[in-house]
């Protein structure tokens, strides 16, 4: 919320803007992506974990050292918006090449629900915040909180009492031919195939309906910054709900069935975000973004515990980066459609395109291997 919102509020930055500044957060996962997971492959996880944030940290706290001295603008903050997306992919794919070290094959899937009931709840509290301190502080000053948070994390990263496990003890090739092995692997798997192309059309509509949310919220609909904090804390209820529930739907339908139910619900629940107004039908939004967060959990979940189950720990750090590359990759350019269409359209007209065009991610997963079984565990690996 806050990079938007000082874009908006202090540089009073338009649509068009505002999708640069939004797709440059996700751009580094097309820049740099696919080495970064043979890179990863290479290194202890933990620190690499803990160098991104360090980075993050210095990053976003010269955003209201700026401010402060008068010298803030967009095309900084377009800077810091890259730097920042750089530091994250090397801490995502690090994220979820770390949880096998830690834990047991048959507990990844809770594992992965508790993280995302974590991630939910700070992301449910980080926007009501955001649009508290914003009143009170000024936004440049709101980000020093983000900053902040970044630091905290290498304190408790290492508060971690396992031991880093060192690399695995592979034969390391060209970095392009260890790249090809790591999208190779996901090419030939025909489940991890569909679910790259549904998670892929999902983020291409979602990140452009994100870039354009604070917009919509404080300019289309005339919201104030509380206002807007308060509607976007909705999506971390769903995030929560999907985590609490996730495991239980799991058992009850079958862990791949659970996963093709949140996606055939959550698509069709976003036509109801462009009918937001600043009266009841706020509530719209708030449907919205908790069903959103609901099937983006679920299926999260379901992915990526297939994902670290199947995969060889060598390849791990390269197939979650392959992963990363497309359903992330397609973030920044999804960002910058939306800006640019609500350039020429509308914000609320682009809304609508979007969602619309969102509900194409179910069909990937139609003709995958998904809706013939009950749990991944009938399915092979590399099927």
């Amino acid at each position: 919320m806050a990079l938007p919102l000082v874009a908006v509020l202090v540089l009073h930055a338009g649509p068009a803007e505002v999708g640069v500044l939004s797709s440059l957060q996700t751009a580094a996962f097309l820049l740099i992506g696919l080495p970064t997971g043979v890179w990863v492959d290479r290194m202890r996880k933990r620190r690499v974990m803990m160098a991104s944030d360090v980075l993050k940290f210095a990053m976003l706290g010269s955003i209201p050292a700026a401010a402060a001295f008068d010298v803030l603008t967009i095309e900084m903050m377009f800077a810091v918006a890259l730097l920042v997306g750089v530091s994250q992919v090397f801490n995502d794919v690090a994220d979820q090449t770390y949880l096998p070290h830690l834990v047991s094959t048959p507990q990844l899937s809770d594992g992965n629900a508790k993280l995302e009931v974590v991630r939910a709840g700070a992301f449910l509290a980080g926007p009501g915040v955001g649009g508290a301190l914003v009143q009170l502080l000024g936004a440049p000053r709101t980000v020093v909180a983000t900053a902040f948070g970044a630091l905290a994390s290498v304190f408790l990263l290492l508060s971690i009492k396992v031991p880093d496990k060192p690399p695995a003890d592979v034969t390391r090739g060209p970095l392009l031919r260890e790249i090809r092995e790591g999208l190779a692997y996901v090419w030939r798997d025909r489940l991890l195939r569909a679910f790259v192309a549904s998670s892929g059309i999902n983020n291409l509509c979602v990140s452009g309906v994100l870039g354009l949310s604070v917009l919509f919220l404080a300019e289309t609909v005339k919201l104030s910054p509380g206002a807007v904090g308060a509607l976007l804390m909705s999506g971390g209820i769903g995030g929560i709900l999907g985590g609490l529930t996730g495991g239980w739907l799991s058992r009850r339908v079958g862990s791949a069935r659970a996963t093709l139910l949140a996606v055939a619900i959550g698509a069709p629940s976003g036509l109801l975000l462009p009918l937001t107004q600043a009266d009841w039908r706020m509530v719209c939004f708030v449907v919205t973004s908790i069903m959103i967060s609901w099937a983006a959990t679920m299926s999260n979940v379901g992915q990526t515990t297939y994902r670290q189950t199947v995969t060889p720990d060598h390849l791990l750090g390269r197939v979650n980066a392959s992963v990363r590359f497309v359903t992330w990759g397609v973030m920044p350019l999804g960002a910058l459609l939306g800006g640019l269409v609500a350039q020429q359209i509308g914000v609320r007209e682009a809304l609508w395109l979007l969602m619309i065009a969102r509900m194409a991610a179910f069909v990937p997963l139609l003709f995958s291997p998904l809706p013939r079984v009950r749990d991944y565990t009938d399915l092979q690996a590399n099927a």
